[in-house]
């Protein structure tokens, strides 16, 4: 009875332990490098940055539709001669007077203070426009973001696909280096042997050392590669086996693919949000020319050192006795007539440049679906020639070993089979730079679609 629990017991443990090992091996993918881009890249944080500024200035632009309330606080001393009356001498506080025989000291101290609203409630949309013109800002700098994390998801795609071609590349011509050293070893025998003659040993020779030359240039690309990838990732630690493997023998893009560009596509949500702020501005110059109508009140203190029988105190702290409190109220209507010119011709530049940026639009949006269909059709043809390209490797596989097979039998001479080995080569260089080719095609499409869904599960 103990020992099978025992047995239960130790092969849970078992489980426990293989279950977060294995979960720690996971395959990467490029997805889960975009989730790091995402969530640490400086540049995606000033963009963001950029995004929450412009939603401050819509906030703050809305907030000139509410009253604008002025204050004011003063102590003064000086002479007192004046006239009667009530009147806004100036924005931010009224002033109201009259006429007192003063007699006493020369000079009187006051003290006064004063609040002001004024409220535009009527100014021909000018105000409501100004919120659309702000609103179009904080739209355009959301989609300039969109723009600017594609522009990262493409960037992101095209180190990681070129990482992955010049690994490959070096992982194949390590092979290449040693078929060529298993020539160069099998020359010198059948040339210290008499067989073969002492030339072939130094032509062996030199075809290997060309390869261990090749391999040094391949190992800088390799690394150069990897330096960028970390630079944009914030990683330093790579797992591409699963990668690798799915760059050389790629999958074909089974999914449901869109042969129309979105209107929702980032660089047309930009060019378009642009066009909005400069249609609702021209709206804001033109209302700009009509009169405005406001809603003017205020409350005002004044305290002073002259009393109501007109004696006037020389005493600093009397300014603040003999208190006299008043308010205003009114409409007031206000029309800078002279900008009537100036703000039409205002109004309609900013018409043309918004005509200018919808032309924009279209353009872009004709030029990425034509750019689509294009890309879509090489895209299918260029999976064909990596199947062509495959096959042509491993045909080409076979017969080098068949005639190294020969060689070492005497059957042919090395010229022969350098150059056999010269057409594995060639093969292998073909069919990774159609899959390189393949793959950026992807990107491209992705980038037009901006879906990169594909890329980030199959790669």
């Amino acid at each position: 009875m103990v020992k099978p629990l025992l047995t239960v017991t130790f092969v849970w443990l078992v489980m426990g332990i293989s279950f977060p090992l294995y979960a720690q091996q996971s395959p990467e993918t490029l997805g889960t490098l975009w989730k790091n881009v995402e969530d640490n890249y400086a540049g995606i944080k000033a963009k963001q940055s950029s995004v929450d500024a412009a939603a401050l200035n819509e906030r703050s632009v809305k907030s000139n539709m509410l009253p604008q309330v002025k204050a004011q606080a003063q102590s003064t001393y000086g002479t007192y001669n004046g006239g009667g009356g009530a009147f806004f001498p100036q924005a931010g506080f009224f002033n109201v007077s009259g006429d007192a025989s003063l007699h006493g000291a020369s000079l009187s101290s006051n003290s006064f203070g004063s609040a002001v609203a004024d409220w535009e409630v009527f100014s021909f949309g000018k105000l409501r426009k100004e919120n659309q013109a702000a609103r179009a800002v904080t739209n355009r700098k959301n989609s300039e973001k969109g723009a600017y994390l594609l522009s990262l998801k493409k960037l992101l795609s095209e180190r990681y696909i070129t990482l992955l071609y010049n690994k490959t590349k070096l992982t194949w011509n390590e092979k290449t280096v040693e078929r060529l050293d298993e020539i160069r070893v099998i020359t010198s025998g059948l040339s210290k042997a008499g067989l073969k003659p002492a030339a072939d040993s130094l032509l062996a020779s030199s075809a290997h050392t060309q390869s261990l030359a090749e391999n040094y240039k391949l190992e800088g690309n390799s690394g150069a590669a990897l330096i960028k990838l970390k630079e944009l990732s914030g990683k330093e630690v790579f797992e591409l086996n699963s990668s690798l493997n799915h760059f050389s023998t790629p999958v074909p893009y089974l999914e449901h693919r869109s042969g129309l560009i979105e209107s929702s596509h980032p660089i047309l949500t930009t060019l378009k949000h642009q066009a909005d702020f400069f249609t609702s501005k021209s709206a804001v110059e033109k209302s700009a020319a009509l009169p405005s109508v406001h809603f003017l009140g205020g409350l005002s203190y004044k305290g002073t050192s002259i009393n109501n029988d007109g004696y006037v105190s020389g005493k600093w702290e009397d300014g603040f006795s003999n208190n006299a409190n008043n308010f205003l109220a009114g409409v007031g209507i206000t029309w800078n007539i002279s900008n009537l010119l100036t703000n039409s011709y205002k109004s309609q530049g900013l018409t043309k440049e918004a005509e200018s940026v919808e032309n924009l639009h279209a353009q872009y949006e004709q030029a990425m679906q034509a750019d689509l269909t294009a890309v879509q059709v090489r895209i299918s043809q260029q999976f064909k020639q990596i199947e062509k390209t495959s096959s042509a490797v491993k045909q080409a596989s076979d017969g080098y070993t068949m005639y190294l097979s020969r060689y070492k039998s005497g059957l042919i001479g090395l010229n022969e089979l350098l150059q056999i080995q010269q057409l594995f080569e060639v093969s292998e260089n073909s069919h990774l730079e159609a899959a390189r080719e393949y793959w950026m095609l992807v990107v491209y499409e992705a980038e037009l679609t901006s879906n990169f869904n594909f890329l980030f599960t199959n790669l």
